[in-house]
């Protein structure tokens, strides 16, 4: 019985030590050497006094370090913070003192930048450093990788169970501080058993980890991989078309990414070998335009995409088999194994087919809550609708803040976020349903729709899009994406003003920056008022 998140790599290298688990450039690192390296890793950090699930933050590019990192900390009984690499110290040391870290795993050059700011954060006692240079100004010890690791690796790992915690993941947000998503070994191993269950994964596959490992999704590829002894390739990728090249350089067979990263794809060349072992693709972090589906499906004829939705708060939550694409392409599928979806209107009653709804979430996946943050904890874990009340203690869900609604059939079918939708002229607009017919006319590269405040609509829809790869923008084809949208909308979705950006901000999950882009536009009819 599995229980504890390090064990799928202990397992994993009983079953097959010498099958790689992690590949980089020309390296690899096979199962017993990674499990090696996780209790070397557990045992440098336990000779350090740490109490139990005190927490280590990781603040380092796609490495085997950063991996063994990870699992070496959960081995000991501790907590490890995953923080994004693409983070500057404003940020990071946001993280390390919300949650208090107490040891950092990093490179030496950015803990000479973090220097300063580390002064602010007195719970910060030890860096340890992967690879050569010196951190100049840390008031803190410093502790070589080589130092960490040089141990046998034994130790008296701290003694947790399966509901204790053994992460902290940061939402990233622009309007405020991020919050400490916290989960447990059950949360991390319930993921891990679902996804690779639904992907027939195999330990023959080999995945390619693109995304941050600082986003639960990102990560979910080293889970959902360790689970059947599969491989992983590291890559901190540059351009997009550096992604198919890789694919076709180490026989990827599945590839996780969001909706930007996808349309990026699709606009870069595919090697023709690809579609011989590219087995399946997955899209989650935002609905992928059916425009971007339908090209990809051209490019990868062979390659099943598996459309899922999904919150850091309970990991993965629906997912649409690849069957169901030609029938329901719009949908966003059913709840994935183990888990349950509930549409619910504000009194928690249960909504009726096709009535817009909350999405409501139960199960093994269900975080513990936002770390320190009891406010904010009871706005989005509350009880379950419907319990008995014969049951004294309730059980918590998760509500998404996220409005869907289910066909006759049980298909889930998503509307817009709560704090998303623009409400104009009386109606209520997803800002999905605007970007979906403006992928669909093939005149922008990216698009986002927000709403602005207007005298007269309450909220305009201002569209922020950047040009297609076929030419520039200007005014000619902003009349053309106008007319596009007037004939293939109701007057009110109609974007009343269009903005061009050579290229949209992203947040550091490679999300488009929603909040950013309103801020942007937030003035964009002051003169009309």
């Amino acid at each position: 019985m599995t229980t504890r998140l390090d064990a799928l790599i202990a397992l994993a290298a009983d079953r097959s030590a010498g099958r790689i688990a992690l590949l980089q450039d020309s390296a690899t690192l096979n199962y017993g050497e990674l499990d090696r390296l996780v209790s070397q890793v557990a045992a440098g950090l336990l000779s350090l006094g740490l109490e139990k699930q005190a927490r280590v933050g990781v603040y380092l590019p796609k490495r085997f370090e950063t991996v063994a990192a990870f699992f070496g900390i959960a081995r000991a009984g501790l907590v490890f913070v995953p923080i994004n690499p693409l983070l500057k110290a404003q940020q990071v040391t946001h993280v390390l003192r919300d949650c208090n870290v107490r040891a950092l795993v990093t490179l030496p050059d950015r803990a000479r930048d973090l220097a300063p700011a580390l002064e602010d954060c007195p719970d910060l006692e030890t860096l340890v450093l992967v690879g050569d240079g010196e951190p100049a100004g840390a008031r803190q010890r410093t502790l070589r990788w080589s130092e960490l690791t040089s141990n046998d690796g034994r130790y008296a790992a701290h003694r947790v169970i399966d509901i204790d915690m053994v992460s902290i993941f940061y939402t990233s947000g622009s309007t405020g501080k991020p919050k400490g998503v916290v989960l447990s070994h059950r949360n991390m191993l319930a993921g891990a058993e679902c996804v690779s269950t639904y992907l027939e994964n195999t330990a023959e596959d080999r995945l390619l980890a693109v995304l941050p490992f600082s986003f639960d999704y990102g990560f979910s590829q080293l889970t959902t991989a360790f689970r059947v002894g599969a491989s992983v390739v590291l890559m901190d990728y540059l351009f997009a078309r550096d992604v198919p090249k890789a694919i076709e350089r180490y026989r990827v067979t599945g590839l996780a990414a969001v909706p930007p990263l996808w349309i990026q794809l699709t606009e870069v060349p595919w090697p023709a070998g690809v579609t011989a072992h590219l087995r399946y693709l997955t899209n989650s972090g935002g609905r992928m335009p059916r425009a971007t589906l339908e090209r990809l499906r051209e490019l990868l004829p062979k390659t099943q995409p598996f459309l899922m939705y999904g919150l850091t708060e309970a990991f993965r939550g629906t997912y649409l088999p690849p069957d169901q694409l030609d029938l329901r392409p719009d949908s966003m599928g059913k709840a994935i194994p183990n888990s349950e979806i509930l549409v619910v209107r504000p009194d928690g009653s249960a909504c009726d087919p096709d009535e817009p709804g909350e999405l409501v979430q139960r199960g093994a996946l269900v975080a513990l809550g936002y770390w320190n943050d009891p406010l904010k904890t009871a706005e989005r874990f509350k009880p379950l609708p419907g319990q008995r009340a014969e049951l004294p203690i309730a059980e918590m869900a998760v509500w998404s803040g996220d409005t869907v609604r289910r066909d006759a059939e049980g298909y889930l079918y998503f509307v817009g976020r709560r704090d998303e939708m623009i409400k104009t002229s009386g109606y209520r607009v997803s800002p999905t349903e605007v970007e979906e017919v403006v992928y669909a006319s093939g005149l922008v590269g990216d698009a986002v729709a927000v709403g602005a405040p207007h005298p007269a609509l309450g909220e305009a829809i201002v569209l922020v899009c950047s040009a297609p790869a076929s030419g520039p923008a200007g005014d000619a084809l902003a009349a053309a994406l106008l007319a596009y949208c007037k004939a293939q909308m109701p007057g009110f979705m109609v974007p009343q003003r269009i903005e061009w950006l050579d290229a949209l901000p992203r947040n550091p999950n490679g999300k488009f920056d929603r909040p950013a882009l309103a801020a942007r536009c937030r003035n964009a009819f002051e003169a009309s008022r």
